[in-house]
């Protein structure tokens, strides 16, 4: 299986780059790029269609392409005549110019491999999208496998052939000849092209009112593209070497019966007999079987049957077919106006674009985008007819996806957004503006959309002001944030204050207060706030309006105004603003409504911050009360102001986790600061130690303190709260181990209350009944550098250390015992 995928990809490569060889050798490949391979066509579908663009304009094109290699089989004379019937039916094509023939952008071109001319851009052949995939590349292109004919297209594809052959018979007095499915071909846009003049007949006698035309005897013997497609073939031609308009009348109701049957003709035709199949034919056609046009619409059948009439005469003429209800339809007459618009008035154009939003939503999406939009956008050109083609445009843009507006019509919007007469444009677009917002990608935005809004507000019409104000809300959301705060609400402030009208300074606050929800707290109240102030009249309107703004900020979850600018700015505003003459009693009255609600929550939210650190402060003071050696301790001999900030700050920091309470800004910001100094502090180089002159003692005295020492340092654990008396120290009894405090330390031990050290509380006082309760400092000035442990350490740093981290007291004590056995030793 792999190795036949291989295989075929590899023949279709092959035949790719044979083709493509075969172009670059041709001379349109001097003018114009060919693309990719998109469908086939023309007689015997032996015509290649490419696209491709013309290098110097990088207009679209299609590239019809034959390759001679498709005729190696035949001989020469063969194959010359092949070439001769081709290059006619392209020159015809060439000279003929009316809107329902294939439009010829280069004159055909032959080179030693192919033959090669340039139309204007096409979609397929009608063959192709009834299924007939000769020719094409493989696989076969999605858009052309999935394409289906909606009724509207067929109505008006079968019109547009119509009005061809009718240009034929009575412009040019020509018979085409070979009207078939594969010489019809469907442009970009899906209008149906007649094309294939290679058999085409023209009248002898033109200038006479009855023209003549003389038909070829069929010669079966002939290559197959050298003669017509016996199929669609009136009998008259072979069967009596005869042929006129009629002919090609049958021709059509051959065609119209392939649309409606999945491209089968109405019969099939024995080529190596041609003539037994059309003398059966001719029987069949006489008594023709009701069954045979069962798919065709009621509404046409009977035209049909009129058209495979076998006698000539009773088959209707090209312009009377263009007039039968069955091409009435509402899509049909559509379309059929727009290929005709180059020929009204501004006035008729305009009455027609003001009934067309009526009938779009009944076509197909196909239908809208690929053969009307075009022709609305082409109007644009035109700025009296935009404010009437816009409207239309915006509403298929609606029903288009992001990547289809984008590809399909913002490239010829964008230029329609600077446009600033007449006014009519700008209205239009503001009142789509959130569809253009939705789907127009966010650069386009800024450099296209949101300049014409600001456009808008600066225009001298106070119409289109009010306009924009009033349309600005309901898209606000859309709008990003840098471009709303940046230059959006600066111009609807200055339109507020600039104006002299007093519509567009209400619709300007009135627009404000409805965008606020769009905005952050802090660019509320240092832009908005404050330009309220210096709008300079008071209307009532306008002072309702400023009122507004003020309740929508105060009321607002994500907002709101702090108690702080509630009493030195709002408040004072809206009281100043109250008692003016010119409101009302009602209007006085929403004003003190507002008044009283900003006062009782500003009331209510310092009242209760009072009470937070009246909470604080009793706190505090119980914990001193239930401590009170360690508050005589500081009383009596107070730390450095340092040392005091950093036991403050860590006392503080207790008081606030354990109240939980919500802190302003200006106090989390007053406290941050604190917290920077105390790691200040904390971070500074210990002090230095200071050489201190030791107390003379005798041997006895210290032997005596020693055992002393170790026979009560178990009594420490059983301190408690209710000996906080300062006992008197022991008379005459020092350590020698131990350096002195100060000039004025004259601790002792006593037995009752243990060992006392001068500055042991050192300002740290504990936080509830612990085995600190024994602990007091005497009134001489502590000397931390002095008490030193063996390794140098510090016992100050050890006890903020110790509360910083959290540890329980009795650690610390704990720890200051094993260091006094330690240096007993």
């Amino acid at each position: 299986m792999e190795s036949m995928l291989n295989k075929l990809k590899s023949t279709v490569t092959k035949v790719t780059a044979d083709v493509t060889s075969a172009v670059m050798g041709n001379p349109v490949t001097r003018e114009f790029e060919v693309g990719r391979h998109i469908a086939s066509g023309g007689p015997g579908m032996s015509w290649r269609i490419y696209n491709g663009t013309k290098k110097s304009t990088k207009q679209e094109v299609a590239v019809f392409v034959f390759d001679k290699k498709m005729i190696d089989k035949y001989q020469k004379f063969e194959k010359d005549q092949i070439v001769d019937s081709l290059k006619r039916g392209v020159q015809q094509l060439t000279r003929l110019r009316h809107p329902r023939l294939l439009t010829v952008q280069h004159p055909l071109e032959e080179s030693r491999d192919c033959l090669a001319f340039c139309t204007e851009p096409v979609f397929a052949s009608l063959s192709n999208v009834l299924g007939q995939w000769d020719n094409l590349p493989s696989p076969v292109p999605n858009d052309i496998k999935e394409y289906k004919l909606y009724d509207v297209e067929t109505k008006y594809g079968l019109l547009q052939i119509s009005e061809g052959l009718s240009f034929l018979h009575s412009g040019v007095k020509m018979v085409h000849g070979n009207l078939c499915p594969e010489n019809i071909i469907l442009n970009k846009s899906g209008a149906w092209k007649i094309m294939g003049f290679d058999f085409s007949i023209s009248s002898t006698n033109p200038s006479d009112a009855e023209p003549k035309y003389t038909c070829k005897e069929w010669e079966p013997n002939l290559p197959p593209l050298c003669l017509p497609n016996p199929e669609y073939l009136a009998p008259e031609y072979i069967l009596s070497v005869s042929c006129d308009s009629a002919s090609d009348m049958y021709s059509l109701g051959v065609v119209m019966h392939a649309v409606f049957n999945e491209g089968k003709p109405v019969f099939q035709v024995n080529k190596h007999d041609i003539f037994k199949s059309f003398s059966r034919q001719l029987d069949q056609l006489s008594s023709m079987n009701p069954a045979l046009l069962n798919k065709i619409p009621d509404e046409v059948r009977d035209h049909v049957k009129m058209l495979l009439s076998v006698t000539p005469n009773v088959r209707p003429d090209a312009d009377q077919m263009t007039k039968i209800p069955f091409f009435d339809d509402v899509g049909a007459v559509t379309l059929q106006y727009f290929d005709s618009l180059f020929q009204r008035d501004n006035l008729q154009k305009s009455q027609f674009y003001k009934g067309l939003p009526k009938v779009l939503p009944k076509l197909p999406k196909r239908v809208v985008v690929y053969r009307i939009l075009p022709a609305l956008t082409s109007e644009f050109v035109n700025p009296d007819m935009v404010p009437f083609v816009l409207p239309n445009v915006l509403l298929i843009a609606e029903e288009c996806t992001k990547e289809e507006y984008v590809r399909l019509i913002l490239p010829d919007l964008t230029p329609v957004f600077k446009q600033q007469e007449p006014v009519q444009i700008l209205l239009i677009f503001l009142q789509k503006m959130d569809l253009l917002l939705t789907k127009t990608p966010a650069e386009d935005i800024k450099n296209s959309v949101l300049p014409m809004v600001y456009r808008a507000l600066e225009a001298p019409s106070v119409q289109i002001q009010e306009l924009c104000l009033n349309i600005i809300p309901t898209f606000a959301n859309l709008i990003d944030y840098p471009s709303m705060k940046n230059s959006l609400i600066p111009r609807i402030k200055s339109a507020c204050l600039q104006t002299s009208s007093l519509a567009v300074r209400v619709n300007s606050l009135v627009c404000l207060g409805k965008i606020l929800e769009y905005l952050d707290k802090w660019f509320v109240i240092d832009e908005i706030l404050p330009f309220l102030q210096q709008i300079p009249s008071r209307e009532p309107a306008v002072l309702m309006g400023i009122l507004g703004i003020y309740k929508c900020t105060f009321n607002h979850k994500k907002l709101g105004i702090p108690k702080e600018h509630l009493a030195s700015k709002s408040l004072p505003h809206l009281v100043s603003l109250s008692i003016d003459n010119n409101l009302n009693l009602n209007q006085f009255n929403s004003f003190m409504v507002v008044i009283r609600d900003m006062l009782s929550r500003m009331e209510n939210e310092h009242k209760t911050k009072l009470e937070q650190l009246h909470v604080m402060q009793e706190q505090q003071r119980s914990l001193n009360i239930s401590n009170p050696g360690s508050q005589s301790e500081e009383t009596k001999s107070p730390p450095s102001s340092g040392n005091q900030r950093v036991v403050q700050f860590v006392h503080g920091l207790s008081f606030l986790e354990s109240l939980k309470m919500s802190l302003t800004l200006e106090e989390k910001q007053r406290l941050a600061k604190e917290q920077e100094q105390a790691a200040k502090l904390r971070n500074q180089q210990p002090l230095a130690p200071q050489t201190a002159k030791p107390a003379t003692t005798t041997n006895s005295q210290t032997k005596d303190l020693t055992s002393s020492l170790l026979n009560n340092m178990t009594s420490l654990n059983s301190l408690s709260l209710a000996n906080t008396a300062r006992p008197a120290p022991v008379q005459g009894t020092t350590i020698s181990a131990f350096p002195s405090m100060g000039t004025a330390v004259s601790n002792g031990f006593n037995p009752a209350m243990g060992f006392q050290a001068g500055g042991m509380g050192m300002g740290m006082r504990p936080t509830g009944p612990s085995l600190y309760g024994g602990m007091a400092a005497t009134t001489s000035t502590p000397n931390f550098g002095a008490i030193t442990l063996g390794g140098g350490g510090h016992y100050y740093v050890y006890a903020v250390f110790f509360k910083c981290w959290g540890f329980p007291t009795f650690l610390y004590f704990t720890f200051f015992r094993v260091q006094m056995l330690w240096l007993l030793k």
